[in-house]
């Protein structure tokens, strides 16, 4: 990513509404498709500037790593975690068959060889391990937004499960999420695309008020997830084993 978006994702994904509302869910699905009770041992793969690892440390024995020097930094100042260098697919600083649960959030999209990262990524689960992704959805969403953050591409549903399926995964739960604000911001994305505009908004804090309201109806889809199907939305979360 370029840097100003990475310094930009440190000041506001403590309170911004989307990724307050992401960590709600993932926490959620994270804790009903965990593959057993007890501690688990559980990897952030890409972990960026850090916004995940509390949210993450209350559910196991967490590690992370993180290939952007400055961001590896800015994670570690935000936890206990000792946040180490690693590179998709070539470098997982941890031993193979390990780990209960590897995040891998808005991450894959980052890197050339989706398939290659994501079979590497699954030589370091343990025997009933879980691999639980975010992706950005659907192709025809592409935008500044996408540019900035140096995405490799956007997935649909069927691409998203054809690569877990190259990579040696099998999907356990494979559900497109951010749905009730779909409407507009696809909107949004196709009049910035229109009128050729730059479409920074995705990484502005809207007003108290705003936030919250956006993050309420965004955080209220974990109570659907994986029991009523989505047949659209914004993302793609991935649960495989």
């Amino acid at each position: 990513m370029e840097r100003s978006v990475y310094q930009r994702l440190d000041e506001i994904e403590g309170e911004h509404w989307w990724f307050r509302a992401r960590r709600s869910i993932l926490k959620s699905v994270i804790t009903r498709y965990a593959p057993r009770s007890g501690t688990l041992n559980i990897l952030d793969a890409g972990c960026g500037t850090g916004g995940n690892l509390a949210m993450l440390a209350e559910l196991g024995a967490l590690e992370a790593f993180e290939f952007d020097r400055e961001a590896r930094e800015k994670a570690a100042r935000k936890s206990a975690v000792d946040v180490k260098f690693g590179r998709l697919p070539d470098k997982v600083p941890y031993p193979p068959g390990y780990f209960d649960i590897i995040g891998a959030f808005d991450v894959i999209e980052h890197i050339e060889d989706d398939a290659g990262s994501l079979a590497r990524l699954r030589q370091h689960l343990a025997p009933d391990g879980r691999l639980i992704m975010t992706v950005p959805a659907l192709p025809w969403l592409w935008s500044q937004h996408d540019i900035t953050h140096h995405h490799f591409r956007r997935y649909t549903k069927g691409q998203l499960e054809g690569i877990l399926r190259q990579a040696g995964l099998t999907p356990v739960l494979l559900t497109y999420f951010n749905t009730l604000l779909f409407p507009p911001i696809a909107l949004l994305r196709l009049a910035g695309k229109a009128t050729g505009g730059k479409h920074e908004g995705d990484d502005t804090m809207p007003s108290p008020r705003v936030n919250a309201i956006l993050g309420r109806i965004f955080e209220s889809e974990k109570h659907i997830i994986g029991r009523v199907p989505l047949p659209v939305g914004v993302s793609l979360l991935a649960v495989a084993k």
